[in-house]
């Protein structure tokens, strides 16, 4: 059988469009917000495809956890990273924005129909394959980082410590707390000191992304205060909402509200219609900055708050892989270290309950198409844009 583009395995040095045409798949099917998308890269990228392993992308998550803005998107940033560079790294983030991003400028310029652009029953299924890859994920991360009782302990009680402390600083004190456990009493299970994400990044680039950040976050609103024209107001306000917000596109809600909506730049009602609209597509939830971004100032609005929203989690990516491939040589980190994994299993059982299970598995009839869904995807094998099809096909029809 002849296999499409979008499904040849990339190996370890390709070419940036072999990466773009890998994230643009899953930027068209991975519906269900960060936690989800989290599960279906470690399908495609850990299991499908090998890049790395199951410890390595548990700590990549766990120190993209720790920094503010999309943690999804800077994991796959360095995904990209890894296979062929900083050209990998733009087509990772491209192909996986693309999507979302053309569809909500599409609907902030009048295109496509008003609402949520999408028919209630078709994002209703869609959200129940999102609970079963996230329990897919869940089931394989918590048997290969949670072995033995010490670290399955540390998984629990992270579970009910982020369900307790439903914030975001909540979470970063979890995987703190696991870290010092892991820290004093753990030892990894093997030596996985050479088993990292290999990102070819020196400590000079690192201090200068890091520098970037920095000159950015304080010299923007410096210029957009001396030369107030809109364009700068635009790129100061979506630059500050990626770089002070922990815990992704629903937590910067409240910030891009009081930046857009506050100085008359758009409606409330026009604001929230777009919010409703991109819990509906695929991709990354900060691609709502495309949206506002096209709603007050067109095309070139779009592209200049899509890019500066995102811009900041890059660099500091950047800034902190380096530092980051130097610590976790350390005996004592790969021992915290084996903490915070057991601790990002705790993480994602939390994710899994709520929202994601609260907000999703309303009736008996949606308990059965998340079970008929895991036993695709972990029974069967079928591929996941499969599953996201059938899902949302189902769901289409049952709310017809």
């Amino acid at each position: 059988m002849n296999s499409s583009p979008l499904d040849t395995p990339v190996t370890r040095r390709d070419s940036a469009w072999a990466v773009f045409l890998v994230f643009l798949r899953l930027g068209l099917s991975s519906f269900g917000g960060p936690v989800a998308h989290l599960g279906y890269f470690r399908t495609e990228f850990v299991q499908r495809r090998a890049w790395l392993s199951e410890s390595a992308y548990a700590e990549l998550i766990a120190l993209c956890q720790f920094l503010p803005g999309p943690a999804s998107s800077q994991v796959g940033f360095a995904l990209g990273w890894s296979r062929a560079g900083l050209a990998g790294a733009l087509a990772a983030w491209l192909g996986f924005t693309l999507p979302s991003a053309l569809i909500l400028i599409a609907l902030a310029l009048g295109l496509v129909g008003s609402g949520s652009g999408l028919p209630a029953g078709l994002v209703h299924g869609l959200k129940i394959i999102a609970v079963a890859v996230v329990a897919q994920a869940l089931w394989g991360m918590a048997r290969s980082l949670c072995r033995g009782w010490p670290r399955a302990l540390i998984a629990v009680v992270s579970t009910l410590g982020v369900l307790l402390l439903p914030t975001t600083l909540g979470q970063v004190g979890v995987m703190l707390l696991a870290g010092l456990i892991g820290a004093g009493l753990l030892k990894p299970a093997v030596d996985n000191r050479a088993d990292g994400l290999a990102i070819a990044v020196g400590k000079r680039t690192g201090c200068l992304a890091l520098g970037a950040f920095t000159l950015l976050l304080v010299g923007l609103p410096l210029l957009a205060g001396l030369w107030p024209s809109l364009p700068l107001m635009l790129a100061d306000a979506f630059y500050r909402a990626g770089a002070l917000v922990f815990g992704g596109g629903h937590v910067v809600l409240p910030l891009l509200q009081s930046e857009v909506v506050a100085p008359g730049w758009l409606g409330n009602d026009l604001f929230l219609a777009g919010y409703a609209a991109a819990q509906a597509v695929p991709g990354p939830l900060f691609s709502f900055a495309a949206y506002l971004g096209a709603a007050i100032d067109g095309w070139s609005g779009a592209l200049l708050c899509l890019a500066m929203i995102f811009l900041p989690a890059m660099l500091l990516i950047i800034g902190v892989l380096p530092f980051w491939q130097h610590l976790r040589h350390l005996n004592r980190v790969q021992a915290a270290l084996a903490g915070v994994n057991a601790a990002v299993v705790g993480l994602l059982a939390a994710a899994l309950y709520d929202p994601l299970w609260t907000s999703t598995i309303l009736a008996p009839l949606d308990l059965g198409l998340a079970l008929l869904a895991v036993a695709a995807l972990m029974r069967w094998k079928l591929p996941p844009w499969l599953v996201v099809l059938a899902g949302g096909a189902v769901g289409l029809l049952l709310g017809a």
